[in-house]
């Protein structure tokens, strides 16, 4: 093994990477969001309202992601009625399967975390002379992220390590990269260099993370 040829795969593997990291920001700054918006209106005291999201979170957290990315692929393009009218390149209906499936675990992550919070809050918010609107924007919120923060911290990084998952639909991250190389030079070098990378993304994302739970955490004492 030169070092011509391990440049040439840490090239072609920096390439995968950039799909894994582009994955994973459109994932997390998407999933969060609707996350959070499933949180809300699951609270809704319409029933059929809050059902729906129960069966949602249901499904999207009690099947494979691979099933569920097997499906937006390849099966929704089946379905009756809306089938022959969506047509999905590889990348949009792995960002779909994703996106939806990550919801709705940070959909019970912020349920969890409002569930944390002292009723008392609600109580002393009122006493104050805040009404719902701003009880909710002032005190809930910040209180359920802080809460939320680590649980959300663990699934990001699951998220960086679920990508791999990719390969799958022949989307070219650090997985289908390192595949690809070891079928086509019968060597083992390129699974270990992608597990450099994983390593190395993961190391990142967990100090920025930490960072970001040392400010928010400060920023909560000083209020």
């Amino acid at each position: 093994m030169d070092i011509n040829y391990i440049l040439n795969i840490t090239l072609t593997m920096l390439q995968g990477a950039k799909m894994t990291v582009l994955v994973f920001f459109i994932v997390i700054i998407a999933s969060i969001p609707l996350g959070f918006f499933v949180t809300i209106i699951g609270k809704s005291r319409f029933k059929p309202v809050s059902w729906l999201v129960n069966i949602y979170i249901t499904i999207m957290r009690g099947t494979p992601l691979i099933l569920q990315l097997f499906f937006v692929y390849f099966a929704l393009p089946d379905v009756p009625l809306i089938g022959p009218y969506i047509e999905l390149e590889r990348l949009q209906a792995a960002l779909i399967a994703f996106i939806l499936n990550y919801a709705a675990y940070f959909a019970e992550i912020f349920r969890g975390g409002l569930m944390a919070i002292d009723k008392g809050q609600y109580e002393a918010a009122k006493v104050l002379g805040f009404n719902k609107i701003q009880t909710f924007i002032n005190i809930i919120i910040p209180q359920m992220i802080r809460v939320s923060l680590p649980a959300l911290s663990n699934e990001a990084i699951t998220l960086v390590k679920d990508t791999s998952l990719l390969y799958v639909i022949s989307i070219a991250e650090i997985s289908y990269v390192a595949k690809t190389a070891v079928s086509r030079d019968a060597s083992v070098f390129p699974f270990v260099l992608a597990g450099a990378f994983y390593l190395l993304l993961i190391l990142i994302l967990t100090l920025i993370l930490r960072f970001i739970e040392k400010k928010f955490n400060y920023a909560s004492k000083s209020l």
